[in-house]
């Protein structure tokens, strides 16, 4: 096994083609055809599909294919950091569920580099995604939560993709909303007091669970329950239906606004929410990750 033969095949998955790979790649099909046929016999399991129609992972080479990702990423980030490149753009990107903090910490690292020579991508999506994204190394860093309901279950999902948790801090929970909504003078808010008003989540997919909900106490009885896909709808229906979500409390108005508020949510279960970042396990950090965590722990006032 080969790192041009890794790079071979993750060519050929994303073409689905074994001639766009080999025109890709600078070489003949046959010669492209010859090296994945001794990389299967080597390794014991067929890796594509072939037909008429293109080439299709099987479900060994699904998951062979996600282990190359990260042998191939690994050397990628070697060679950025002790070999030149020249004119090859370095590539970084971070995956989070809901954090204004994040993509605030995001944008005071981009700063620190020339956009003409790196490729960047920060994604704010489902807490499924953030683990496969990392997983399969479109992003380098994800952002996620962790609390007594959902730690086992997301733990076992990390350990599964090879990932590893991070701790950057424990918070109490708060309930985000605008400052004009009935509750916002007060100095707590009970699950009680919310009731008449619709609770909003992120929304996560057809196949999702309980534990992959960004919003704590997912599997309360709420009476009215409003889905969103993305930050800026769930303030705008914050403001235009009077709905709340319980939060971290960590909040960035730079980007967010001025018109919504934290206010500490009152409960009886002293829920704490755990967030952190997950990495590859034994994952060898770029240098745009080290310095986007430095920038989550500088907002977040952790030495």
């Amino acid at each position: 096994m080969t790192l041009q033969q890794l790079k071979y095949i993750l060519a050929i998955s994303a073409t689905g083609s074994m001639n766009k790979a080999a025109e890709q790649l600078y070489v003949s099909q046959p010669s492209l055809t010859s090296s994945v046929q001794e990389l299967e016999k080597e390794i014991g399991i067929k890796i594509f599909n072939r037909s008429g129609r293109g080439v299709t992972l099987t479900n060994d080479g699904a998951e062979f294919i996600q282990y190359a990702r990260q042998v191939v990423g690994q050397f990628d980030v070697l060679a950025e950091k002790y070999i030149s490149k020249g004119n090859v753009k370095k590539k970084f990107g971070v995956s989070t569920q809901h954090y204004s903090f994040a993509v605030k910490a995001f944008v005071e690292m981009v700063k620190e580099f020339d956009t003409a020579e790196y490729e960047f991508a920060v994604r704010e999506t489902k807490t499924a995604e953030v683990i496969s994204d990392v997983a399969t190394m479109r992003s380098e860093i994800g952002i996620i939560y962790l609390n007594d309901f959902n730690r086992k279950s997301i733990t076992k999902l990390l350990h599964s993709n090879g990932l590893e948790f991070h701790t950057l801090t424990k918070c109490s929970p708060f309930v985000y909303l605008w400052k004009g909504h009935p509750l916002a003078k007060e100095k707590k808010i009970t699950f009680e007091q919310l009731a008449d008003y619709p609770c909003l989540s992120f929304e996560q997919g057809d196949n999702s669970t309980f534990y992959l909900a960004e919003e704590l106490l997912s599997t309360a009885d709420y009476q009215r329950t409003i889905k969103a896909n993305d930050r800026a709808t769930m303030l705008n229906l914050m403001i235009g239906l009077n709905g709340y979500t319980l939060c971290s409390g960590i909040i960035c108005e730079e980007l967010n606004g001025s018109d919504y508020i934290a206010v500490p949510f009152e409960d009886d279960s002293d829920e704490i929410m755990e967030i952190g970042y997950i990495t590859l396990k034994n994952v060898i950090l770029s240098e745009m990750a080290e310095i986007y965590i430095d920038e989550i722990k500088a907002y977040l006032n952790i030495t």
